[in-house]
């Protein structure tokens, strides 16, 4: 029996042993790649500039500097679901009271209390089951209050955080407007030093009349009467006249434009609902990712009772201690029955029954309670032994299928910043905004001759 169950023992190492290191040669690259696109930003965007000046109005103005907050949004979101992919849904160790937390104490304060009752959904309801469900599939330590504290917080801070970046987008507009000299140019290749100093005394100018006319209503008559009377402009001609005039206006009603909208307050709303719903989302992930790793844990769970049930004085109590000992997904449930047995066996482990939802879980708990006033161990679980090839065949393809699928998972999200940095980043912005140049040059063209 010692050489059966040490032989048990190899066999379980060994197949985890292999899952790991299958999973660390799937993952190894994965990590790295997800957060590459931050790294590869600056790099392609100095490229682009150094080679296609015309580019500038999308880098250094406000679409490139959306496109560059939503990459690095992606990038972060990317990156952390890999690592809990890869760390088995994410479950901690380590065990930390639920009512110490600093969502509790916050909750705790009265008028905070009251605040978040109001979205707590009432006892015996649909939704307080489907909460209390949630938690309990992705094996959460998190109590109602909290996780609703954390919904609260999120639609918070994902509302000012929205707004404070719709303000820097707009900020950037204006500073594109105000600062960048090639605003104006479409050209390939680098500017020479005669056209640089040159686009800079007309941004000069150009940033007299955005000072002066800021935020006020102006008619372009008014406009170019201005123009032609100052002294920064006092040599143009009719059409030299009429080009400024235009690109002043222009610049003008994109600088008075730059404010916060109705429809960006509702942009920031729809976003800070996301954030309300993310923590939520991120339960549903990591109850399917636990999904994954459940039957693995059971098939454990049923290798260490093959190799107790047969040992003289073993009883149920020891078993559940040894099932804790080895436990991670069911480690609170069974923790919890073992610090109930004394009070009534049983009852214990009927309690734990209904605190898991997984079927093959409850088939051993329910052999647990057979043992425990029915009828010896060794009968409650006389089908391990008897089909132990049979689970052995299973548990090795059930970490193939384990692997594989968290694989193809970990390699559809960590490419995701990674097409979307040469797509969104490099490929559309050189396709469009290089047509639209093509076109303002052969339009000019036309006009010349």
């Amino acid at each position: 029996m010692y050489l059966k169950n040490l032989n048990n023992i190899t066999e379980e190492m060994q197949l985890e042993i292999l899952k790991r290191e299958k999973l660390d040669y799937v993952f190894q690259s994965l990590s790295f790649i997800s957060i590459a696109p931050v790294l590869l930003m600056e790099p392609l965007k100095n490229w682009s500039l150094s080679n296609f000046s015309f580019t500038s109005q999308f880098y250094e103005g406000k679409t490139g500097f959306i496109v560059q907050l939503l990459l690095i949004i992606v990038t972060f979101i990317s990156y952390i679901l890999i690592r809990k992919i890869k760390d088995n849904g994410s479950i901690k160790e380590e065990y930390q009271d639920p009512n110490k937390v600093w969502q509790m104490k916050l909750y705790n304060k009265p008028p905070i209390k009251k605040i978040v009752d109001l979205f707590i959904p009432k006892q015996k309801t649909k939704e307080y089951r489907k909460d209390i469900e949630l938690l309990k599939d992705a094996a959460s330590k998190q109590k109602m209050e909290t996780l609703y504290v954390n919904r609260i917080c999120a639609c918070i801070l994902t509302l000012l955080i929205s707004l404070f970046f719709f303000g820097q987008i707009h900020r950037v507009s204006i500073d594109y407007i105000y600062t960048n000299e090639k605003a104006d140019y479409n050209m390939l290749g680098e500017m020479s030093p005669e056209e640089t100093q040159k686009a800079k005394q007309t941004l000069e100018k150009d940033n007299y009349f955005l000072d002066k006319y800021r935020n006020k209503k102006i008619s372009d008559e008014a406009l170019k009467l201005d123009i032609k009377s100052s002294v920064q402009y006092n040599d143009l001609t009719d059409q030299e006249l009429d080009e400024t005039t235009t690109r002043i206006s222009r610049k003008l009603k994109v600088v008075n434009n730059e404010y916060l909208k109705w429809i960006e307050w509702l942009f920031a709303c729809v976003f800070a609902v996301i954030g309300y719903f993310a923590p939520k989302w991120m339960l549903i992930f990591q109850k399917i990712m636990r999904k994954l790793e459940i039957e693995n844990e059971v098939m454990q769970f049923q290798t260490i009772i093959l190799m107790l049930m047969k040992i003289e004085r073993v009883n149920v109590e020891m078993i559940l201690e040894w099932l804790e000992r080895y436990s991670n997904i069911f480690r609170e449930q069974i923790s919890k029955c073992v610090n109930n047995y004394e009070a009534g066996a049983w009852e214990a482990l009927e309690v734990m029954k209904s605190e898991i939802n997984f079927p093959q879980m409850i088939r051993i708990i329910e052999g647990l309670q057979s043992a425990v006033e029915k009828i010896p161990i060794v009968e409650a679980f006389d089908e391990l032994d008897n089909e132990r090839e049979y689970y052995q065949a299973k548990r090795k393809e059930s970490n193939e299928r384990l692997i594989k699928r968290k694989g193809m998972i970990g390699k559809l999200i960590g490419f995701t910043p990674l097409v979307g940095l040469f797509v969104g980043y490099l490929i559309i912005p050189l396709v469009f905004i290089g047509l639209s140049s093509m076109t303002s040059t052969f339009s000019t063209l036309q006009t010349l001759q």
